[in-house]
């Protein structure tokens, strides 16, 4: 069944022996990886890709080798062997057809959602399964989790499937970014370098050779003259969308941290989801307990600092636009307000986006956070960097 995997590597010029897939097959029949698609991808680029080059080709090849195992059959499913017990259970969510969607209403607002889910909290006793009213899983209620809505609150569900939560009951942990990552961040690091701004700080700890020279030759003996060290003199602020809808770009976000933290000397990283709020955190795995508050960060830290926002902006426009909208708690001002704060604050900023510049049109909040920013949103593109660069000097 690998055969045409093979072949997709071969026609995105991936170079692998017939020496290196075999050991690719010897690792699956030893039963190195059994029922984890994710264990499944990191031992296949493990043994078939010899330089980082070529991951990028490695991903279209697979992707396209194995698109289809998304869609195997329940009756397929059932007529298999030895499956963990949760991906039989998955088989009790509904798969609705487009037309099906199309034909679920919204309840028409942010405030009617979170006045119909008070009424289901007081009014439900048992539990529901497939049903369009109540609190449950796998129908088309907006409340539960395992179903389908235009507008829901995602209620005992581990991760996102069609990305239409306004908000979420959960309290999720995500993934911190690894600033050791060095692969792919050389051509990073080439755009961010351009931001440089060099600046003698610090003690007399380099030699100076003209003024050497010359206070040399005046006194007709070794005069040794040091100056301090040349330093990049610019002062970053980098702010990062972490979990929910960018969890699919956690590796690029991964290479522009590394480059970023090699760049600047002077950076400071914070971490929000979806928008910024009231608080920011450092620590990913302890950020409801120890927040930074946003209006700390704005009287500590002067207008001379380049802020730099990264995140997707997919999210629920009420996020943006509605007290109480955020996804995870309820927040008294609007996400429109800190992001207008931040940006007086800073007047040289730029918000980053992952997502492909061409599909940005059909996210209604993205399009809320550039007319914010006034056009100031780049693609995380070597293009995209060096125009949000050039806006940066």
């Amino acid at each position: 069944m690998f055969l045409p995997f093979f072949q997709s590597l071969r026609e995105e010029a991936v170079p692998v022996s017939l020496r290196e897939f075999l050991t690719f097959l010897e690792a699956m029949a030893a039963g190195l990886v059994i029922h984890d698609p994710e264990g499944f991808y990191h031992l296949a680029r493990l043994t078939l890709v010899k330089d980082e080059r070529h991951i990028d080709r490695f991903d279209r090849a697979f992707s396209r080798a194995f698109s289809g195992l998304q869609t195997i059959t329940p009756e397929q499913v059932v007529r298999a062997l030895d499956l963990p017990r949760d991906w039989l259970e998955k088989l009790a969510e509904r798969h609705l057809s487009a037309e099906e969607r199309a034909a679920i209403q919204a309840l028409g607002g942010f405030d009617a959602l979170m006045e119909t889910l008070r009424q289901r909290l007081a009014e439900q006793t048992d539990r529901h399964q497939g049903g369009s009213k109540w609190i449950g899983t796998a129908g088309t209620s907006p409340f539960g989790a395992h179903g389908y809505n235009p507008e829901g609150v995602r209620i005992g569900q581990e991760q996102t499937r069609h990305r239409r939560a306004v908000k979420v009951w959960d309290r999720r942990e995500f993934r911190a970014l690894d600033g050791d990552a060095e692969i792919g961040t050389r051509t990073m690091k080439l755009a961010l370098r351009r931001l440089r701004r060099w600046a003698r700080q610090g003690a007399d700890q380099e030699l100076d050779l003209d003024r050497t020279i010359r206070a040399t030759a005046a006194q007709g003996w070794l005069d040794v003259k040091t100056r301090p060290e040349r330093r990049n003199a610019v002062k970053v602020l980098l702010l990062l969308d972490i979990g929910g809808s960018m969890d699919p770009h956690v590796r690029v976000m991964e290479e522009l941290f590394a480059a970023a933290k090699a760049e600047f000397r002077h950076l400071e990283v914070f971490y929000f989801h979806n928008c910024v709020y009231e608080g920011l955190w450092r620590d990913t795995r302890r950020r409801w307990e120890h927040q930074t508050p946003t209006v700390d960060l704005i009287r500590t830290r002067g207008p001379d600092w380049r802020l730099i926002v990264v995140g997707d902006a997919a999210m629920s426009p009420y996020e943006i636009t509605n007290p109480g909208g955020a996804n995870e708690h309820w927040n008294r001002e609007t996400g429109e307000v800190w992001l207008r704060r931040i940006r007086a604050q800073w007047p040289y900023h730029i918000w980053i986006n992952p997502v492909e510049e061409r599909v940005w049109g059909h996210t209604r909040s993205t399009s809320l956070i550039r007319e914010i920013f006034e056009g100031r949103m780049v693609p995380m593109t070597l293009d995209g960097l060096g125009r949000g660069v050039r806006a940066l000097r």
